[in-house]
């Protein structure tokens, strides 16, 4: 135990106050928590780029399982940030996913937000 480092302890006087990010915790509550979660935030940057990707392509760009992807997609419909059109080509189901104008906007505050505690983080 003689060799174990000891943690220096501040003592209430000298601490000083928690810093949170410009706003105040209201900031870090704005963090969209459908698509802070990583694959659905893999999945809507993908559809940022691309203006449609079939259930398909997103599974091999992601690596995901089917029902993962599935899951995710789902979230983001509900959420109004993808659409997805089903059909069918020949015999086989087709699934297409589209970032809709709200998917957009969500990512660019999402990225806003992020680009802020970056800077913050770094101090600039």
């Amino acid at each position: 135990m003689a060799n174990q480092a000891t943690r220096k302890r501040s003592s209430p006087e000298s601490a000083e106050a928690p810093r949170v990010l410009e706003g105040g915790a209201e900031d870090a509550r704005a963090l969209d928590r459908i698509i802070h979660q990583p694959v659905r935030l893999a999945m809507v940057s993908a559809l940022a780029v691309n203006a449609e990707l079939s259930f398909a392509d997103l599974k091999s760009l992601l690596e995901v399982s089917d029902g993962n992807l599935s899951v995710h997609a789902r979230k983001l419909e509900e959420a109004g940030y993808v659409a997805c059109e089903k059909g069918f080509v020949g015999r086989s189901p087709r699934s297409v996913y589209r970032l809709t104008q709200d998917g957009r906007g969500c990512l660019e505050r999402y990225l806003a937000h992020m680009e802020a505690v970056i800077g913050a983080v770094r101090g600039t």
